[in-house]
């Protein structure tokens, strides 16, 4: 047992499903990162014995964080920890190993798609038996215990060897090192159909896959090359760094803009280009000339999954986060299943896939999945792109337009203001709020405010309630313009601004997306006045 020191864990940030995400100097003061450990343990029930999944993205201070996990599990009483070769296990991965080996939890560290560095972000987090993350209960659970804590339990041992396969005994309890790749790649080829991509490659099909020297990596060679058979250099900055060399392991287009602007050079471009995050959860889809927006693409997925093998026999359901467009819904509505419109966070996905009321389920924010993890899961949504590619034999953008005639196209787009004052931030979704019995009828330009509220969701499998979720404004004619602070950074605050318009002319599906959606990008700015209230001119990143 070892004495803590006064700072604590959460500080100013609330708990959340994404764990604690802060600047690595902050993790690197003195019991920081213990107290935050223990106080995961202190808040969990009956794991003695019990095996505990620990890896993480690789990035900056990975290494160190999990030689204090192993040695405080063993303290704490569990039976045997399972961690990735080098510290390494994307969060997908790492979800399925819990899954797999029926472990009772596991403790990931990353701080998702922000950059990482000596002075970049770090992040842990805690995913329950199931593969997901902690439900609300537990992590309200761990803040509470992290605002007393005083002590942490620590075995006195020697650093275990992260570079070795095999087990190791550590203070009683068992270490075993385990090959990050190999669970997860045998999970893909039970779920795709590797002989039709193999293929399909072997006709002279061409990608790029950028891992953005982060997690994703070696799982992409793996599987694309090694198993698949792209050729060699198909996935580029594929060796996972404690920096991501320089890059921000976002995969958008601003991000990822070499890739986007490959994908755009004409004939000569490739047939395909992805790319993922951090920590491996997120994807970016770009055909030869067409990027994909992420809900589009879940809306494509679930419109064309039953091609792939794990899914030949149909899907029970969808379910998107509410900023997410609603392309998906009409797919729903076609397939006559159920579609569920939740909060943005992964652990409202969980509880539907666990009661199977549904099979996929994505965000806008590049996240993908379906109920063979509990995670979003980047490379799986990348590999049934591939899989609806080689089962249809079209490109993309073939697959794309088709889609968009027979169910319409939904113009898209999200502008983020990133790094706003908190103060600010809270001030305008607070005077939002003050106005939203007041804003229908409301008219800006041709738009009129048909309905206005903050999202509430009222879950079907647990009857929780989850309230003041976003601030929706929806106007006659069915568009919409959804307000939303994210949760997902370490410094001040995220203004999500999400602006929707469903157009079923297919005469009018060509149409540059923020022209198309330009009169509603200045009904939002009118409506919340944001320049004024967050002091930017423009958003940081457009996608």
């Amino acid at each position: 047992m070892k004495n803590s020191v006064a700072t604590k864990p959460y500080a100013d940030q609330k708990p959340g499903t994404s764990g604690l995400r802060k600047k690595v100097p902050v993790f690197q003061q003195e019991n920081y990162a213990e107290n935050f450990i223990q106080s995961i343990f202190d808040s969990l029930e009956g794991f003695a014995g019990k095996t505990l999944v620990i890896g993480g993205d690789g990035r900056y201070f990975n290494r160190e964080v999990i030689q204090i996990a192993i040695r405080m599990a063993a303290a704490n009483g569990f039976g045997k920890v399972m961690v990735g070769q080098g510290g390494i296990l994307s969060t997908p991965a790492a979800s399925n190993i819990i899954r797999k080996y029926k472990a009772f939890g596991g403790i990931i560290l990353s701080a998702s798609h922000n950059p990482g560095g000596p002075n970049e972000d770090f992040g842990i987090k805690y995913n329950a038996s199931n593969g997901g993350p902690a439900s609300e209960r537990i992590t309200d659970a761990i803040y509470e215990r992290s605002k007393a804590i005083d002590s942490y339990k620590i075995a006195e041992a020697d650093e275990v060897n992260l570079d070795d396969i095999g087990e190791t005994e550590l203070a009683g309890m068992t270490v075993e090192v385990i090959d990050p790749v190999a669970d997860y790649a045998e999970l893909m080829e039970q779920l795709f159909d590797f002989a039709a991509i193999r293929g399909m490659f072997g006709l002279g099909f061409r990608m790029v896959f950028d891992a953005m020297s982060a997690v994703t990596g070696p799982y992409a060679t793996e599987i694309l090359e090694n198993r698949l058979g792209a050729p060699k250099g198909t996935v580029r900055n594929g060796k996972p760094l404690p920096d991501f060399g320089g890059h921000h392991p976002d995969p958008n287009l601003v991000h990822a803009k070499e890739l986007y602007d490959l994908m755009m050079s004409g004939d000569d471009a490739p047939d395909f280009g992805a790319a993922s995050d951090g920590d491996g959860d997120r994807n970016l889809i770009i055909g030869k000339g067409i990027f994909v927006t992420p809900s589009d693409s879940l809306a494509l997925l679930a419109a064309n999954i039953t091609l792939a093998p794990g899914y030949a026999g149909g899907i029970t359901g969808i379910a998107r986060s509410m900023p997410t467009s609603a392309a998906a819904d009409r797919v729903a509505e076609k397939l006559g299943i159920g579609m569920y419109e939740t909060p943005t966070g992964w652990k409202f996905f969980g509880n539907l896939l666990d009661a199977d009321k549904v099979t996929i389920c994505g965000e806008e924010s590049a996240g993908t999945g379906s109920n063979h993890v509990r995670e979003k899961d980047g490379l799986w949504a990348v590999l049934l792109w591939l899989n609806i590619l080689a089962g249809r034999g079209e490109s993309v953008e073939d697959i794309v337009r088709k889609h968009w005639a027979t169910y319409g196209r939904n113009y898209y787009s999200r502008h983020d203001y990133e790094g706003v004052e908190t103060d600010r931030a809270n001030g305008l979704m607070g005077s939002l709020r003050e106005r939203l019995a007041t804003l229908p009828g409301t008219r800006v330009g041709d738009l009129v405010v048909a309905e206005a509220d903050d999202f509430a969701y009222h879950d079907p499998v647990d009857e929780s309630v989850s309230k003041n979720q976003g601030i929706r404004i929806l106007f006659e004619g069915g568009s919409r313009v959804v307000f939303r602070l994210s949760g997902t950074g370490t410094s001040g605050a995220t203004l999500r601004v999400y602006i929707e318009r469903y157009e079923p002319d297919p005469d009018r599906h060509d149409i540059e997306t923020q022209t198309a959606l330009a009169d509603l990008i200045a009904a939002a700015e009118t409506l919340a006045d944001i320049k004024s209230r967050t002091g930017f001119d423009a958003p940081t990143v457009i996608t």
